[in-house]
């Protein structure tokens, strides 16, 4: 199994006809994602990338039934466009953008959550369920079916460790990259809470950062509800504190947020946790030994 998107997943595109839009649309359809259509407000009716386009989200949702929105809309306008999806019931919601204010996914964010749909980034590279559907900027051909689910903060290290992963024999089940900003849609929490109810999902691979406690509330989970082996990479460990690094979200307030406080918090809940990205696949190959 996967979570979240897969082979029978229903996508649209808002900001289907932009630049950044098309592009990332055709390598999604490239991939196999069952793409039905896309909006582009003024644009309905058009037919774009050999699928139709339409006004509004309410349309697409009624001719084609999607249940997953991928959006490349420009800041200013992209939490609307998040609104927009969540009105229409669309099920799952993946935000590309980056540099949408804060305050504009504040409400964003309590919109989904009061329309009771799955929200991922913004800021992020998306969702890949391996060798079924990718709903985002991820590199498919780096990701290979198995049974290791991967939740990362970072782009570039999601594709890193899912190499990793795949090299050492074990591959993935799905990979989400939730997003670096200050408010995101989705946690690790959120998400470990369905890797723990996918069979196939034997292990997760999390790569967290500095800023924030979201880290520390994973650990907490995974110490009382978790039950599937973790391995863990914390990014910044470096990083002086008050210093962004990266991400909007990446930032250390005082002694909290730090690479070593997250980090301890997560070998004391029995998490698997390397020094180095470069050892990720072989801390996975080390767990799924373990009898």
């Amino acid at each position: 199994m996967s979570i979240l998107v897969n082979k029978n997943s229903r996508v649209i595109v808002q900001g289907f006809t932009g630049k950044e839009g098309s592009f990332h649309a055709q390598q999604c359809l490239d991939f196999g994602t069952k793409i039905v259509g896309g909006v582009t407000p003024g644009k309905g009716g058009k037919i774009h990338l050999g699928k139709p386009v339409f006004n509004t989200v309410a349309e697409a949702k009624k001719e084609t039934a999607a249940n997953v929105s991928l959006i490349f809309v420009p800041p200013s306008f992209a939490a609307d466009a998040v609104m927009e999806a969540a009105e229409s019931e669309i099920e799952v919601i993946v935000c590309i953008t980056e540099g949408i204010p804060t305050s504009d996914m504040m409400l964003a964010k309590k919109f989904c959550k009061e329309q009771n749909v799955r929200l991922i980034g913004p800021n992020c590279p998306g969702i890949i369920s391996a060798e079924e559907a990718k709903v985002g900027i991820m590199p498919g051909f780096v990701f290979k079916k198995g049974k290791i689910g991967l939740i990362s903060k970072s782009g570039t290290l999601t594709y890193e460790a899912a190499n990793q992963v795949v090299e050492a024999g074990f591959g993935i089940t799905t990979a989400i990259g939730i997003g670096g900003d200050p408010i995101i849609g989705s946690s690790f929490v959120d998400l470990l809470k369905l890797f723990a109810e996918d069979d196939e999902t034997k292990a997760v691979v999390m790569i967290g950062e500095i800023g924030g406690d979201m880290e520390i509330q994973a650990a907490k989970f995974i110490k009382e509800e978790f039950h599937k082996p973790v391995v863990a990479f914390i990014a910044g460990q470096t990083a002086p504190k008050g210093k962004r690094m990266g991400h909007a979200g990446a930032i250390i307030a005082g002694s909290k947020g730090t690479a070593r406080e997250k980090m301890k918090a997560l070998e004391k809940a029995g998490v698997t946790v390397t020094e180095s990205p470069a050892d990720i696949g072989k801390s996975v190959k080390k767990i799924m030994a373990r009898p």
